[in-house]
C-alpha cells in the first residue's frame, strides 16, 4: 500500500459520518465543530462557503469539495441569509439562537437532514461525509488548504453514492464507508496532480521509481528495521543517492520520515486499549516498549500511556447530527 492508501485506511480513519443534506432556499448553516476533515459532494443547485474572515468560495453541481476541519464556516444558498440551525463543537445541532435542538425537526429518513423533506422540491443537495481525528489521517489534512473544490462533474461515482445513502440494508455503513473512500482518494489524486494542495510534491514522490518504490516498503513493512542502506539496496541504489533523492522529494530524510510515521500509527494504535504496549511497539517497528516508550516520548513531550489516557477519554465530535 502507498502512503496515500496508508493515510485513508489508518486505524482511526475509518468509520466516518455521512449524510444527504437537503436544503430549500433561503438558508443558512453555520458549522462550529472539530471534524478535522469533511467531503461534500454537490448534486444539485448552488451554495457558497464563507469562512470568518469574509472568503468565500462558489460551489455547484458537480463540484466535490474538500474542507479541513477546525475553521468554522458557513454554508448557505446565500451568505447574508439569517442561519436555519447551528452546528456546535459537539456535533449538536441548535436553532440559531442555541438553545434549541433541532435535530429532530430536521432529520428525515435513514440518512438525511435538512429544512427540506420533500427532496423533490429542494434547491440544495449535498452528500456530506467527515472523519474522525487521528495521527494517521492528520498527515493527510495537513497536506490540504482550508477549503479545495474539485471538479467532477456527472462523476458516476457521486451518483452511486446519492443512490446508495437513501437506503437502509444490511452493511449499508460499509457501503457507504466504502464509497465515501473512494470519493476522497479520487478527489484527491484530481487536485494533487492537478497542483491545487500544498501535498502535490509529497504525492508526486510515489511516481519516481526510486523514492516512491522506497514509501511503499517502509508503508507495507513498518516493523522492518529499517536503515538507509537497507532500503537502498531494496530499491537497487547507492545510500547517498537513496538520502538525496528522498529528501528532496518528500521533504525530510527517510529515517525521519520513518520515525514520525511509525509514532503516527503508534499513537491511533494506541487509542484501542485492547492493545498492550509491547504489542504497538513490535507492529511499528520497535525492538521492547522500552524502546517504544522513549521515542514516543521524545517525539510527543508525552508517555504512551498517559496520550493513552488523554485520547481515550476527550471527546468524539461529529460533524453532523443522526
Amino acid at each position: 500500500m502507498d502512503a496515500l492508501g496508508s493515510l485513508i485506511t489508518g486505524p482511526r480513519a475509518e468509520n466516518p459520518t455521512m449524510l444527504r443534506m437537503v436544503m430549500r432556499d433561503p438558508w443558512s448553516v453555520r458549522i462550529e465543530d472539530t471534524a478535522p476533515l469533511t467531503v461534500l459532494a454537490v448534486t444539485r443547485g448552488t451554495s457558497v462557503v464563507t469562512y470568518d474572515d469574509g472568503t468565500g468560495h462558489r460551489i455547484s453541481r458537480g463540484d466535490v469539495v474538500l474542507l479541513r476541519g477546525t475553521a468554522p464556516y458557513t454554508v448557505a444558498d446565500d451568505p447574508t441569509h439569517e442561519w436555519v440551525a447551528r452546528i456546535d463543537a459537539h456535533g449538536n445541532c441548535f436553532d440559531p439562537t442555541g438553545t434549541l435542538s433541532v435535530a429532530d425537526t430536521m432529520t428525515f429518513g435513514a440518512r438525511s437532514w435538512g429544512n427540506c423533506s420533500d427532496v423533490t422540491t429542494a434547491n440544495t443537495v449535498m452528500l456530506v461525509g467527515t472523519y474522525g481525528s487521528g495521527d494517521v489521517n492528520r498527515r493527510l489534512v495537513e497536506a490540504l488548504d482550508r477549503i479545495t473544490v474539485v471538479g467532477m462533474g456527472d462523476d458516476p461515482l457521486v451518483a452511486v453514492m446519492e443512490t446508495e445513502i437513501e437506503r437502509d440494508a444490511p452493511a449499508q455503513d460499509a457501503v457507504l464507508n466504502r464509497l465515501l473512500d473512494l470519493l476522497l482518494i479520487t478527489g484527491l489524486r484530481r487536485a494533487m496532480e492537478s497542483g491545487e494542495v500544498l501535498g502535490a510534491q509529497w504525492y508526486r514522490a510515489h511516481s519516481d521509481p526510486v523514492v516512491g518504490q522506497a514509501l511503499r516498503l517502509l508503508h507495507n513493512t513498518i516493523d522492518q528495521p529499517w536503515t538507509v542502506g537497507a532500503l537502498a539496496a531494496q530499491v537497487g541504489v547507492s545510500r547517498a543517492v537513496m538520502a538525496r533523492r528522498f529528501t528532496e522529494l518528500v521533504g525530510e530524510p527517510p529515517m525521519a520520515y520513518l520515525t514520525n510515521w511509525r509514532l503516527s500509527v503508534a499513537a491511533d494504535l494506541l487509542v484501542d486499549e485492547t492493545r498492550s504496549l509491547a504489542s504497538v511497539a513490535r507492529q511499528v517497528g520497535y525492538s521492547s516498549p522500552f524502546a517504544f516508550s522513549t521515542a514516543f516520548k521524545r517525539h510527543r513531550g508525552v508517555a504512551p500511556t498517559a496520550f493513552r489516557r488523554r485520547t481515550v477519554t476527550a471527546p468524539t465530535h461529529a460533524r453532523v447530527p443522526t
